[in-house]
């Protein structure tokens, strides 16, 4: 067997945004590849036949990644093929291509003088658009000519120089500066290349559904100006008149999802009263004729995949509505799968408790999904006679002959009587009769899992002769309300059950050197990593990713502070300010002494990269070894989603820390 690489994960696919055709005999989805110049990704659309089987790839540009079925026979889908030498403006039109599943080249079927995603058509003429629509450029900015809006652009380039800040968020992590930038549904009547808008200029749109016959729109969102509200209200649009009907007004509900099933509006919502932002969503119907929102369903788990893995690029839907109901991804203990839930609140299982399922589809009751199954990468599946039927074999040459390690569970109960899931890779070629090194891996979130599915970095490290282990405490996903909520006490009982799972860990596998053990984590889990070298010295060495280190500089910087710090943390600077502050890793960097290396990207909006700086001023200061790697140009995201030369380049830090400090003699 092979050894896997560090840039092995150059040669895995990633599948995502899979959609059935309208007869449903056959689906299309996302296929993305790291390029060869290792500075991106190349996604393509790829099809396959339900009845027959037959799998092929039907697009291989650049980023061809938004599709529509217009029939069963043919996509349309958006492309930048004939745009070799992008202008400036470039950036502000879309030109959308169709495509035969019967063969031939692709033809461009229009250009919208918008930045635009093709949601639906809606006839022969008439489309759904969701426009990127800058209140920053002229309300005419779309019907201006090429050159009228050259001329405009090439005018305001000394405001380059200048950043503008007016609301909150102004930023947001993987978006950049969005300061007065909003997402805005449109009607594009193609012949007459007009655009007519269907939300207001600074409407802050969540989630919205087209009803199956096409004639009404319904969506969520608020009227941001400001401050973004964290309340939505509920809208109907009947696109032949125009008519809004607001169904549910802003006031108390925070909206997650909304889907036409058959004729009924369906949404996930929460007051957010009893458990805080993360509190589990409900499931509602609204009641046409009392106008409120009728509860259908209240299962306490999340309604989309958390399982964690660093082997995914691109999304899809996670909910599909129904005549007869729901159907939906949602996490359970530490794997995700797809339920179906009826109108009368009864929940059924459609897929297996294993693995993760990350996007799917269903109609005329076929279903398909992408998931990941016991240590393998994505595939696409169905479900056929009550059993899973596999109906790609993308990824099936990637880990032939390599050295993939099975994770092994370690489930025990802590001190506080509650029940904690924890798995271990044992280093390849494991002697019982040798010491090994060890890494403690902590997941992001905190309201995420992390499961038996293939983790790359992982599987690299076991494959360095590392011990790896990892575990879901108190404060993931996929246990109900209650193990989630940890508002006002990150370190405590999330740190007791991380600590006594490692000690655990060590019982089991004596072969662990205690003096070689490392620590790392990602967001919440570079949290923890910075709690826990300010509150115990048993690790030999850490590495600490995209991390909060102080819970009031992060309520200023961060994309989500202004409502994540006092809800998670339970302070700000002007209400129980002590308490933000005890719960702030930089409080306890004097009592550090664990070599640290901190990863962090300067356009990681979500926790901005003051939180790294601060904390290793205060090693460096207090004389403990520390070094930042800084990445230009990338953001929270980096270790799943970045630029491939710059995930290898994180990888290698990181694996080169450790090997410094857990296996080089000191």
């Amino acid at each position: 067997m092979q050894a896997i690489k560090l840039d092995e994960f150059l040669n895995y696919h990633f599948l995502s945004n899979v959609k059935l055709s309208p007869s449903a005999d056959k689906a299309a989805f996302v296929v993305s590849k790291s390029n060869e110049e290792k500075d991106g990704y190349t996604s393509g659309i790829w099809t396959v036949d339900l009845n027959t089987k037959e799998c092929r790839m039907l697009t291989a540009g650049k980023d061809e990644s938004s599709f529509l079925w217009l029939n069963d026979d043919t996509l349309l889908f958006t492309s930048r093929r004939d745009r070799t030498k992008p202008e400036e403006v470039d950036q502000y039109y879309t030109d959308c291509f169709v495509i035969s599943l019967h063969g031939g080249e692709a033809r461009k079927r229009m250009t919208i003088d918008a930045p635009a995603r093709v949601v639906a058509s809606i006839d022969a003429d008439t489309y759904l658009l969701d426009v990127s629509y800058d209140n920053n450029l002229p309300e005419n900015f779309f019907t201006m000519s090429r050159e009228e809006r050259q001329k405009l652009l090439a005018s305001r380039k000394e405001e380059k120089d200048y950043e503008v800040f007016s609301e909150l968020p102004f930023w947001r992590n993987g978006a950049g500066i969005t300061n007065l930038k909003r997402s805005r549904l449109y009607l594009y009547h193609a012949v007459e290349k007009v655009l007519e808008p269907l939300t207001e200029a600074k409407y802050q749109l969540e989630g919205y559904d087209l009803s199956q016959d096409k004639k009404k729109l319904v969506y969520c969102g608020s009227d941001f100006q400001g401050v973004e509200s964290l309340k939505q209200e509920l809208v109907e649009i009947d696109l032949a008149t125009k008519e809004k009907n607001v169904l549910v007004p802003l006031a108390s509900w925070n909206i997650h999802h909304v889907v036409y099933a058959g004729e009924k509006i369906v949404v996930t919502a929460t007051e957010n009263k009893k458990y805080g932002i993360n509190e589990n969503a409900n499931l509602y119907c609204y009641d046409r004729e009392n106008k409120k929102l009728q509860l259908i369903s209240q299962p306490d788990r999340s309604y989309y995949s958390s399982v964690g893995s660093d082997c995914r690029y691109g999304g899809g839907k996670s909910m599909v509505g129904e005549e007869d109901g729901i159907t939906y991804i949602t996490t359970e203990r530490n794997w995700s799968k797809i339920n179906h839930v009826s109108f009368d609140g009864m929940i059924s299982s459609l897929t297996a408790d294993e693995g993760s399922v990350d996007c799917m589809d269903k109609k005329n009751g076929r279903l398909v999904y992408v998931a990941m199954r016991k240590t393998g990468l994505q595939e696409l599946y169905t479900v056929e006679h009550g059993e899973e039927v596999c109906l790609t074999q993308i990824n099936a040459m990637a880990l032939e002959g390599k050295s993939v390690v099975t994770p092994k569970m370690i489930r025990f109960t802590d001190t506080d009587g509650v029940e904690i899931d924890g798995w271990v890779l044992e280093p390849i070629g494991f002697d019982p009769q040798k010491s090994y090194p060890a890494i403690l891996d902590i997941h992001g979130g905190p309201k995420t899992v992390y499961g038996a599915v293939f983790y790359h970095e992982m599987q690299y490290w076991a494959n360095c002769g590392y011990f790896v282990f990892f575990c879901n405490p108190r404060g993931g996903d996929g246990r109900g309300n209650r193990f989630a909520d940890i508002r006002g006490r990150y370190g405590q009982e999330d740190y007791d059950d991380i600590m006594q799972f490692t000690d655990q860990v060590l019982s089991a596998y004596p072969q662990i050197d205690k003096g070689r053990i490392g620590v790392t984590g990602g967001s919440y889990g570079g949290f923890m990593t910075n709690w826990i070298i300010g509150h115990t010295h048993r690790f030999a060495a850490a590495a600490s990713q995209r991390s909060i280190s102080n819970w009031i500089s992060m309520e200023g910087t961060s994309d989500i502070g202004p409502y994540f710090g006092m809800d998670q943390a339970g302070g700000n600077a002007w209400e129980n300010f002590d308490q933000a502050w005890w719960h702030s890793p930089l409080k306890y960097a004097d009592k550090c002494t664990t070599p640290t290396l901190f990863i962090h990207s300067d356009e990681d909006y979500r926790c901005w990269m003051v939180e790294a700086y601060q904390m290793f001023s205060a090693l460096k200061v207090h004389g403990v070894e520390s070094r930042i790697c800084l990445f230009h140009g990338e953001n929270h995201e980096l270790s799943r989603s970045g630029k491939p030369n710059h995930r290898i380049r994180r990888l290698k830090e990181i694996t080169d820390w450790f090997n410094h400090y857990l296996k080089e003699e000191k």
